[in-house]
């Protein structure tokens, strides 16, 4: 009986440690890969470098420059003699040309278009605004510097970085997303990315009716405004659809008048023939170069408008904006 006992304890240390053993071994194949595709994503980002000097793909829409650059990365990963499979390597293949042309690991949330925001709040924090409420997502970045390289390639986009020296960025993404960027010790989490997607269509004020936002007696009101010229701002919470009812307030304007947009980030989408868009600049690294939208109010008064629209008045602007208002130009908005 001693001798039973005595087998099946010895039986189970085997397979503990059998087993110990097994989880040892995939751990270190874990590890060996990921250091792998670590290697490879550094062999391909610095050999891609070299070979697309001068070249910006974020954003590219081309479809033969993107499928040239796929096969680059191919070609960069065959030559490389890793012993990653198959489906690895193209896994890695999409997700670097993902990474090169558009948001990489946030491409997805762009691409749904419920989603109206993108909040990456650090490396293993992203949310989403979806019909109104925000809900945190299952996409993380695999560390900080992910997070740092995308705000740098979408501050490079417009010409703009972000370092120490220039901790904050207002960008705007080739489809007319607007990007705000904040980096540490200011923003203390990590790396913080918000974008406001730019809606692709273009609603109007029976969409408003619509979907329950206005009355039409009211929206009657409005464009009966719009058409006689009163001046108008719209005011509003974060997200409670001003730069939209702006917009759609806009198209109500003749089509024979001239206007001029004022914006930090262009977003307006007016159907007039006859818009001039400004748009304001931040300060350089070293502090200079800015124009506001303060300065550009100014500016198109000489430029002969029957009404200026300011995407964003602020501060000293909406003392602008009232002069304007008050010296011939009646029927300007802003928000």
């Amino acid at each position: 009986m001693d001798d039973f006992f005595k087998n099946i304890h010895e039986k189970d240390n085997a397979n503990f440690f059998d087993k110990i053993a097994s989880q040892k071994n995939q751990e270190k194949v874990y590890k060996e890969r990921k250091q792998e595709i670590e290697r490879l994503r550094s062999l391909i980002s610095t050999s891609l470098a070299t070979r697309l000097q001068n070249m910006n793909l974020f954003g590219n829409k081309n479809l033969e420059e993107i499928a040239r650059v796929e096969k680059m990365i191919r070609v960069i990963i065959n030559e490389s003699g890793t012993f990653l499979p198959h489906n690895e390597r193209s896994a890695l293949t999409q997700d670097m040309l993902k990474e090169i042309t558009s948001l990489g690991r946030i491409h997805h949330l762009m691409e749904d278009p419920e989603n109206s925001e993108i909040m990456v709040n650090s490396y293993n924090e992203v949310w989403i605004e979806r019909k109104g409420k925000l809900i945190r997502t299952d996409t993380v970045f695999r560390d900080e510097d992910e997070v740092l390289n995308l705000a740098r390639k979408i501050a490079g986009h417009i010409g703009r970085r972000v370092d120490t020296a220039s901790p904050t960025v207002d960008a705007r993404l080739p489809d007319g997303s607007r990007v705000h960027i904040i980096i540490p010790p200011l923003a203390m989490k990590g790396t913080t990315i918000t974008i406001r997607k730019f809606k692709q269509e273009k609603l109007g004020i029976e969409d408003l009716i619509k979907f329950g936002s206005i009355s039409p007696q009211a929206a009657n009101f409005l464009v009966g405004a719009v058409k006689a010229r009163l001046n108008t701002i719209v005011s509003g919470g974060t997200g409670s659809g001003k730069t939209t009812t702006l917009n759609i307030l806009s198209n109500a304007v003749p089509n024979d008048e001239r206007i001029i947009t004022i914006e930090d980030s262009a977003e307006l989408q007016l159907n007039n023939d006859h818009v001039v868009r400004l748009e304001s600049r931040p300060p350089n690294a070293e502090g200079h170069g800015e124009y506001t939208i303060r300065m550009l109010i100014k500016d198109s008064l000489r430029m002969r408008p029957e009404r200026v629209i300011v995407g964003e008045v602020r501060d000293g602007s909406a003392f602008d904006l009232m002069q304007a208002c008050n010296t011939g130009h009646d029927g300007s908005m802003g928000k």
